[in-house]
C-alpha cells in the first residue's frame, strides 16, 4: 500500500486491525519525540514509506509490521 498522502485516523485504525497480532509494542524516545509501534519483537523491517505527516509505514516482505510517529508529543 502506498503511503504518499496523509491517511485519515481511519484508515491508519484498519491497518492496526489487519495487521496487528495478539500483542502490540509501543516504544517512546521522548529525547527524540518519537513513538514506534510494533507488531513484532524483533521488529525488523526491509521497507519503509514515510507520509506527508511524518509518519512512517514499516514493512517486512510486503506486510506491516510497524509505525514511527516523529514529533510524536505533537499530535
Amino acid at each position: 500500500m502506498a503511503l504518499s498522502d496523509s491517511l485519515p485516523i481511519s484508515e491508519i485504525l484498519e491497518m492496526f486491525r489487519e495487521n496487528s497480532t495478539d500483542e502490540m509494542w509501543f516504544d517512546y524516545d521522548s529525547e527524540a519525540d518519537v513513538l514506534y509501534v510494533n507488531f513484532q519483537r524483533p521488529a525488523v523491517a526491509d521497507d519503509s514509506e514515510m507520509n506527508e505527516d511524518d509518519t512512517i509505514v514499516r514493512y517486512h516482505k510486503g506486510q506491516v509490521v510497524g509505525f514511527t510517529i516523529l514529533n510524536a508529543s505533537t499530535r
